[in-house]
């Protein structure tokens, strides 16, 4: 069956929101991932915290939560001197986050083969009820 474009482009809109339950309370989440990919970018955790709009607090809590969850360091941080401190996503860290967005990339491919049939069943935003 051929498709419309606007039928593509309501499919193409649908985006996984992953999050996965360690239990206890503890999940990693596009939030947490995010964080390390801003650590990455920023090498701190203040600059990280700021790109993404979270607190410097939130953001320490965060790692120290992504650090306690495994047994490998996801991140390492180094103390504040003459030239000041940083911090680093470690290997292990970087891999999670490459898995994390392969998981997140295979899940949109699983999204698209099995809400093809649907995709014409997809009202347009302006068309939906609050």
């Amino acid at each position: 069956m051929m498709r419309e474009a606007g039928d593509k482009n309501r499919l193409a809109s649908l985006k996984p929101r992953l999050r996965i339950d360690f239990g206890e309370g503890i999940r990693l989440g596009p939030g947490k991932i995010d964080l390390l990919e801003a650590i990455i970018e920023t090498g701190s955790i203040s600059g990280a915290g700021r790109k993404i709009g979270m607190s410097y607090r939130r953001a320490w809590l965060l790692v120290e939560e992504l650090n306690t969850l495994f047994t490998a360091p996801v991140v390492s941080t180094s103390a504040g001197g003459a030239h000041g401190g940083g911090t680093e996503v470690t290997p292990f860290g970087l891999n999670l986050v490459a898995a994390f967005r392969r998981l997140e990339a295979r899940t949109q491919g699983a999204i698209a083969e099995e809400f093809s049939d649907f995709s014409g069943a997809i009202a347009p935003p302006q068309a939906r009820k609050p």
